[in-house]
């Protein structure tokens, strides 16, 4: 089943520790080897960016993103299964590259698994390209590891506005 958002206003904000909750349910629905609780907390507490769209109370999807040195890493990028395929992971990446471009990152990384094709449809059509391959980077089904395809998006070139 999917679920439309129409004439409801959507907003970023971040994450707080009385919305993991949300975010815990959505991340279960979403993946066969889901982020736990600890993940989240951990990043909130290494002080990631963790940013959640939301259309009222209802969690449409969030990022997580690690800043480095003049780059960002995204570590988790999530659209609630009920509202994929409508343009929302666009959405958050649009928010993730300017708020990276607000911390002077040149770069954004990522990895996603090679048999993820839609999300690595959805990073290219936002300009990220390939760039390397991570052996048994995920666990898999029935105690296997998958490998994680290396994406990169170049978000401006050194010394340019």
């Amino acid at each position: 089943m999917s679920a439309v958002v129409k004439n409801v206003e959507v907003r970023f904000e971040p994450l707080t520790l009385a919305q993991l909750d949300a975010v815990l349910r959505v991340e279960q629905q979403a993946y066969a080897h889901p982020w736990g609780r600890r993940n989240f907390e951990d990043s909130l507490s290494a002080g990631y960016q963790i940013q959640l769209l939301l259309a009222e109370d209802t969690v449409l999807g969030y990022f997580v993103a690690m800043q480095g040195v003049e780059e960002v890493h995204l570590l988790n990028l999530t659209v609630a299964p009920d509202y994929q395929r409508q343009g929302w992971a666009q959405l958050l990446l649009e928010a993730l590259s300017l708020w990276a471009r607000g911390q002077g990152a040149e770069w954004i990384w990522l990895e996603v698994r090679m048999g993820n094709r839609r999300a690595i449809q959805v990073y290219e059509a936002h300009g990220f390209q390939r760039v390397g391959q991570r052996k048994n980077y995920y666990p898999s089904a029935h105690g296997q590891r998958e490998d994680a395809l290396v994406m990169s998006l170049r978000l401006r070139v050194a010394g340019s506005l």
